[in-house]
């Protein structure tokens, strides 16, 4: 089962860059909502309230990565780091980032062998 999830965002035009021009994504504006998509995974983000200010978001947005030392290596430089590449206990290697509108996305890559 594949999950897109709707999130809000201050501007649209600043999330269309950092997710076009940074991070690679692509993207696609329709109306009020612009969709980006990389890695299998499909956010969409709003300018609109629908929430009415609730409920707030404290979780992280996982990508699983081809190659997440080289996704690193070009990424390292131009978005603020959450958390540095790193071994996890679960297998993983992972990093994670702070997008514009300050939702974490982590990409990760299974150790296998």
């Amino acid at each position: 089962m594949a999950l897109t999830v709707l999130l809000r965002c201050d501007n649209l035009d600043a999330t269309r860059h950092f997710y076009q021009a940074l991070l690679g994504f692509t993207v696609a504006r329709a109306g009020d909502t612009l969709t980006v998509e990389q890695y299998g995974g499909v956010l969409i983000f709003t300018e609109q309230d629908l929430w009415h200010g609730q409920p707030g978001f404290t979780g992280t947005f996982y990508f699983s990565v081809p190659d997440v030392d080289a996704l690193f290596a070009a990424l390292k430089d131009r978005v603020p780091l959450a958390w540095p590449l790193q071994v996890m206990p679960y297998g993983g290697r992972e990093f994670g980032i702070r997008d514009c509108n300050g939702y974490h996305l982590a990409f990760r890559q299974l150790i296998t062998g």
